[in-house]
């Protein structure tokens, strides 16, 4: 039995030998195919890794030489869609295909319209250079060219802002703050107002032939802007703009809604305190009592920077002279005793050979300009046509209980966002007029006495394309005869307006038109011209002038709904948190 338990032992052994050999050779097995496999993997990897730089490397060189044919697809598909938004397609597209083709990363819609707005640039340039090569030999033709270079330079300043601002982490807010569209729109107007400074003729129309490359590019460069500042978000790759945003770009205020960096008696001037007077920087008197005696002497004198608002005091009294408040004069508050008692005046006229542009008795230029108070006067009279009382091209310029007199093109509103308030305006032809976003607010708009056989009207809205934000807005005035005219007004024929441009746009709204306007209520500036293009548009106004039953048929001239009418306020229109920032009186809105 024992040695029976032995065998068994020894077969047991026996068949563990056996079991841990073929286990042995089994894992050796394994061990060696995966040692195979690594290699063969190490080889596979360093080969492929070889490859592809080889690869990488022949697909850098091909980018260095022209983009991908994706990338080409993908601009050519953008460039298709931003032009066919434009009212010059060819010229877009053909700008468009030259800056990618230059610059193969321009690829989002942002570069595309910093290139257009730089080709605008370029072009101008080269018509400015063209136009310079022409004789001038009248006075007149003279005259006209140096309007020319003043505004053509002032275009150029604002396409090269447009310039430096497009393309970076600020685009989004410039374009739904509508800063974008202001400048471009000003390009637009110094265009057309250098083509205006030359009299009929030949050499006009060579003007507007150089020029008509330029202006199709602003025109271009307005679209697109206008067509990106409605998708900032998903267009722009940018966040939505918040009303945080919008607001940011006003001063930033104290509890009373007024800029921080004023004085005490500024605050209490723009509050609109009339029996306090502040204390000014300098004071001008004609009777030798202040700084100086003249305004253009107080100018003069402005340091070229101040922080905050420089406040000119001009005591009563009728200064003869012309004033000329330049682009570099920013933040600055001119005020008087009062709009009948402190008169800046002149005579300049357009019979005299003087540029409509040039017979200004007053300009404001300087971006943040203020004036309270203030009387502007060109008494050259209604036998001498266009006499300038005031010119303002200022960014964001305000007027508040001021008085402008004059016959024909009383008050010139340029180019840029103006606000009016509590002003007076008298005159007879086309005495409103310009290529601003001008609002005009609880003011009396006064139609004096014309020439005999000719024919009154209040404004001459000088818009020139469709893509532009400007226009001119009368809200809660009041047009009447002024009390000369009364009892000559049934003699003469008196209109809301007539389109100086082919995108003229005037808004009257909860105004009071007295029966001095003719039924028609606008007038043709001269056959057809502009009258399907035009946007007339009157919205809840009252008294016997206001009667829309016999209005004139055109296209464009239309009563308004409210919704439509809340476009054209200050807050919507003009971007007004700037009026409301400076604290004087406004109505952002409708009155009801």
């Amino acid at each position: 039995m024992v040695f029976q338990d032995f065998d068994l032992i020894q077969e047991r052994r026996r068949l563990e030998r056996q079991r841990k050999f073929r286990k042995r050779v089994g894992i050796a097995v394994v061990t060696t195919c995966v040692v195979i496999g690594l290699v063969a993997a190490g080889i596979f990897v360093i080969v492929s890794t070889k490859n592809k730089e080889q690869q990488g490397t022949s697909a850098n060189n091909k980018a260095h030489q022209a983009p991908s044919t994706k990338q080409v697809s993908r601009s050519e598909k953008l460039i298709n869609t931003i032009c066919n938004g434009t009212s010059y397609k060819e010229s877009c597209e053909s700008t468009l295909k030259k800056a990618v083709k230059e610059h193969p990363n321009t690829a989002q819609p942002k570069d595309l319209l910093k290139s257009s707005i730089s080709a605008t640039a370029d072009e101008l340039d080269k018509a400015f250079t063209k136009a310079s090569s022409f004789q001038f030999n009248s006075p007149g033709e003279k005259q006209a060219f140096n309007v020319c270079k003043e505004v053509m330079a002032n275009a150029k300043e604002e396409l090269a802002t447009a310039i430096g601002k497009v393309g970076d982490k600020d685009t989004g807010k410039l374009l739904s703050s509508g800063e974008l569209n202001n400048w471009l729109s000003a390009v637009m107007s110094y265009q057309e107002t250098c083509i205006d400074s030359f009299a009929d003729g030949k050499l006009k129309t060579d003007i507007k032939s150089t020029l008509n490359s330029s202006q199709e590019l602003t025109s271009n460069s307005l679209a697109m802007a206008r067509q990106l500042s409605s998708h900032v978000s998903s267009v722009m790759e940018m966040p939505a703009a918040s009303r945080h945003l919008l607001e940011s770009t006003s001063p930033s205020v104290d509890k009373d809604g007024l800029p921080n960096w004023l004085n005490h008696d500024e605050r209490r001037l723009l509050k609109g305190a009339d029996v306090e007077k502040p204390t000014p920087n300098v004071t001008v008197a004609k009777d030798g009592s202040g700084n100086f005696s003249t305004i253009s002497e107080a100018l003069a004198a402005m340091p070229q920077k101040y922080d905050g608002r420089y406040v000119i005091y001009v005591k009563a009294g009728i200064y003869e002279e012309t004033v000329l408040v330049t682009k570099k004069m920013v933040n600055l508050t001119i005020y008087g005793d009062g709009s009948q008692k402190t008169i800046v005046t002149g005579n300049k006229n357009y019979v005299d050979g003087v540029p409509t542009y040039l017979t200004a008795t007053f300009v404001a230029s300087g971006d943040g300009f203020l004036a309270k108070a203030m009387g502007f006067r060109n008494t050259a009279g209604p036998e001498k046509h266009q006499a300038v009382a005031a010119r303002v091209d200022a960014d964001r310029a305000i007027f508040l209980n001021c008085r402008f007199e004059g016959y024909q093109d009383t008050l010139y509103v340029q180019t840029h966002r103006q606000f009016y308030r509590s002003c007076v305006v008298a005159g007879t032809i086309d005495f409103i007029f310009g290529d601003a976003a001008a609002v005009f607010q609880n003011c009396l708009i006064y139609v004096r006495k014309p020439m005999d056989n000719q024919k009154n009207i209040v404004t001459a809205q000088g818009r020139k394309d469709k893509f532009e934000t400007t226009g001119i807005v009368l809200q809660n005035c009041k047009i009447l005869p002024d009390d000369s005219f009364t009892s000559f007004k049934s003699q003469f024929k008196s209109y809301l307006g007539r389109p100086w441009k082919e995108y003229s746009r005037t808004i009257v709204m909860e105004s009071l038109i007295e029966d001095l306007i003719d039924p028609a209520g606008w007038l043709e500036w001269e056959g057809n011209f502009a009258l399907n293009t035009l946007y007339y548009a009157e919205y809840n106004n009252n008294g016997p002038g206001a009667k829309t039953d016999a209005r004139v048929k055109w296209p464009g001239r239309k009563v308004i709904n409210k919704d439509e009418a809340m476009k054209f306020t200050v807050e919507t229109f003009l971007q007004g948190t700037w009026i409301k920032a400076t604290g004087a009186p406004v109505r952002m809105g409708l009155g009801n």
